[in-house]
């Protein structure tokens, strides 16, 4: 009974102090740095472990699951003229759009009416030439900085159904449960992939669910002035990373709300 109690209990992080360190010895450790989301991506070749970041750049960690509270999520679109096969870490999209609506390079514009963002534009008549993504911020518990868990197109079908069923389906928004993200392995008859796949563990109730509530309000408040900025910036070719940077904000801001 006691095992059970403590897997349904979520640990919001402590932003004030961690172990007799206070939050003004974390300011300076970090002064002069951008403090980033830890990046995680579905893996390719239809690998069933994610690979998370550790203390040690050169060995991750790597785990079949990953668990925690979803505090919000949102759309970022990529286009590459040579078409998505030439997409890899260096070789930056033509056109993007870091929420989904407004794309920045060549063409950019409204992605909505954008002809690259229709079906039947990708390779050989399928998909679309823009790749759509959903970027998810995964909430661990005890820790501080959420994890950023980009979805490649293939995925985002199964995390709408996952919603719609777990969440909208019970007007309760995706911060009220800890869920658990998997990987299951598919074949488009040629290739193997790798699909993420969502289950709700249990619902936040009580005091536990409003503290996690009131976080992710404030945390959505802050991802929604860092990405404004980022597309403002992008408009004036100024591209700064879509990874986090700023966060500082965001514990600034709950330091602010655990001491008022």
């Amino acid at each position: 009974m006691s095992e059970l109690t403590t897997e349904k209990r979520f640990v919001l992080p402590d932003m004030t102090a961690s172990e007799g360190f206070t939050s003004e010895d974390l300011m300076e450790d970090a002064a002069g740095l951008q403090i980033t989301f830890p990046q995680i991506k579905i893996p390719s070749g239809g690998g069933l472990q994610f690979e998370l970041p550790s203390g040690d750049p050169e060995n991750p960690d790597y785990s079949k699951t990953i668990i925690g509270v979803i505090l919000h999520s949102h759309s970022a679109h990529a286009f590459w003229t040579a078409g998505n096969e030439a997409e890899d870490e260096n070789t930056p999209p033509d056109c993007s759009s870091v929420d989904g609506l407004t794309g920045v390079g060549n063409p950019g514009g409204e992605c909505e009416a954008c002809s690259l963002n229709m079906f039947g534009t990708g390779k050989n008549g399928k998909g679309k030439a823009c790749k759509n993504m959903r970027i998810l911020y995964l909430l661990r518990s005890g820790e501080c900085i959420p994890i950023r868990l980009s979805l490649p197109p293939t995925s985002i079908k199964p995390f709408a159904q996952f919603y719609s069923a777990a969440f909208a389906a019970r007007m309760r928004g995706v911060c009220g449960s800890v869920v658990e993200i998997g990987l299951k392995r598919l074949n488009n008859g040629k290739d193997d992939y790798s699909v993420a796949t969502f289950r709700k563990l249990y619902d936040l109730e009580g005091e536990e669910l409003a503290a996690v509530k009131m976080y992710a309000a404030g945390f959505k408040q802050q991802i929604s002035a860092m990405l404004a900025k980022q597309a403002a910036d992008a408009q004036t070719r100024t591209l700064p990373p879509s990874d986090g940077s700023g966060f500082k904000a965001i514990v600034d801001g709950e330091n602010e709300r655990k001491t008022a």
